[in-house]
């Protein structure tokens, strides 16, 4: 039984190792708020949800895959959720009765797999209920194929005859064995059999010719006997205790799949909820494919922030279809680094098949996400904030591919301005030349006029808007770079000088 509901052709792994650039995303772009909300305090939905996000989706038809599925799971919350709700009780029960499946001997081994079976084909006769009543609400392919699977190998004859075998493999009166005699008559070839006359009803009983029978009872003190008829059970038992075993192991499995690939949905679903509750906008982006270097949206927000001040922050719209460089420049404190924090967490979410805080967000996909954001100070003083600008730097080319996104944050404003200016014009246009998108903020003008003064069609120049009295409305508009970043207004407001 497989889950396929997070990939249509391969199970979700939430153990999977993250880029190496995961830390760095994290911290620049705030994703600790998003993890916390959509994980609502639960640990296991916060590791799922990480690793969801993180390691990205670079395939069109798999992003919206997972979209529709997701689309299911909003329009029919409390089903999967009760299906959720399935997943942890099989951990429970499972707990609760201290079953494994983990014996050391074949009897013990034998006895834990058919009673486990017995407890999980309880809560599989649950789920084939729920899909029953509710699959037709379903519309995606990735639930439709689940309910089908649950449908056509769950059917109600089928589990009625397992719940049977289970209980004849208890062997209450018994174990059936056959042998054969070997080399000095010792006993060989030892088979489980099935007790033909225990199986029929009273009235079969009644009238069946009974075999012939030569019994021999054990001294109760007979220790040897019993370890050698012990042992005689154990090897007729090992093929039955040992597939059922496996067979335990399989349901087991399937229900903690479940389990991980409705944890993501589940965190989508309580994320969901708090921006309703904010009345923060949220649509699914239109995926396009990554050469048509598509980028545009209208009210888009950075939803880390929102989730962290708990209210809607200021939206901003942006038309970057067919820019492959896009510049921001303005007003110190005028929501650039928001605005671009913005960008990344909205194509990390559309990356992994979830919804956007946004009115409209249209994008072409990305091979890769990378952030390079200014830092403060090494602490250990071994390297100066410019080397390890550099170093981040190599540490990306050496990943990064053809069609990825890259954010710069006054990236290489370390060193003097000619000099940062010249090292990041040369890095930008190698990695257009490799058609790598980048959106770069920056106040370096000497950079920003550089790409403004060519005058190149693939380039889109935005600014942080400044009212004339100074103000911020975050407000990131069209439009070409100042020699200013108006620094004045930030200290007459910090020391409160008019």
């Amino acid at each position: 039984m497989r889950v396929f509901l997070m990939y249509k052709n391969k199970d979700f792994d939430d153990k999977a190792i993250l880029p190496f650039n995961s830390g760095t995303l994290v911290n620049d772009l705030g994703l600790e708020a998003l993890f916390e909300a959509m994980s609502n305090g639960d640990e296991f939905i916060y590791d799922v949800t990480k690793v969801s996000i993180l390691n990205t989706l670079t395939n069109k038809e798999d992003i919206l895959y997972r979209q529709e599925v997701l689309k299911d799971c909003l329009n029919n919350k409390q089903t999967v959720k009760d299906i959720y709700t399935l997943t942890l009780k099989s951990i429970e029960k499972k707990h609760e009765n201290l079953l494994g499946i983990f014996g050391r001997f074949p009897g013990s081994l034998l006895s834990s797999s058919v009673a486990l079976l017995d407890m999980y084909f309880d809560i599989l006769k649950e789920l084939r209920e729920i899909t029953d009543t509710h699959h037709k609400k379903f519309n995606s392919k990735g639930f439709k194929r689940f309910f089908k699977m649950i449908q056509d190998e769950l059917s109600d004859e089928y589990i009625k005859n397992v719940k049977e075998h289970l209980k004849e493999l208890r062997f209450k009166k018994g174990v059936l064995v056959s042998a054969k005699l070997g080399y000095a008559n010792e006993g060989i070839n030892y088979t489980l059999r099935r007790d033909k006359y225990a199986l029929k009803n009273w009235l079969g009983k009644v009238f069946a010719k009974k075999p012939k029978e030569y019994s021999y009872t054990l001294h109760p003190r007979d220790d040897t006997g019993a370890n050698i008829l012990r042992n005689i059970r154990d090897e007729a038992l090992y093929d039955v205790a040992l597939s059922l075993s496996h067979s335990a192991r399989h349901v087991d499995n399937f229900f903690k799949l479940l389990r991980k690939e409705l944890a993501f949905y589940l965190g989508c679903i309580n994320l969901s909820k708090i921006l309703q509750n904010r009345n923060i906008q949220s649509t699914f982006p239109k995926v396009c494919d990554e050469e048509e270097f598509k980028l545009s949206s209208k009210g888009i927000c950075d939803i880390s922030l929102a989730l962290i001040l708990k209210k809607e922050v200021i939206p901003n719209g942006l038309e970057a279809d067919k820019k492959k460089l896009v510049i921001i420049t303005g007003a110190n404190q005028g929501g650039k680094t928001t605005f671009l924090r913005s960008i990344g967490i909205s194509f990390l979410m559309m990356q992994c098949g979830m919804f956007v805080s946004a009115k409209q967000f249209e994008a072409s996909v990305s091979s890769g996400i990378f952030t390079h954001f200014k830092k403060e100070e090494d602490k250990t003083l071994k390297s100066g904030k410019f080397d390890e600008e550099l170093s981040r730097m190599s540490q990306i080319i050496e990943h990064i591919h053809p069609y990825a996104l890259i954010l710069f944050n006054e990236s290489f404003a370390s060193t003097n301005e000619f000099e940062g200016s010249q090292i990041a014009k040369e890095i930008v246009q190698a990695l257009l030349k490799k058609d790598i998108r980048v959106i770069y903020v920056t106040h370096m003008y000497e950079l920003s006029n550089y790409f403004y003064q060519n005058r190149l069609d693939k380039t889109l120049f935005l600014r942080a808007n400044r009212k004339k009295d100074g103000q911020r409305d975050f407000k990131i508009l069209p439009a070409p770079p100042l020699q200013t970043s108006f620094a004045k207004d930030v200290y007459k407001m910090v020391m409160n000088v008019h």
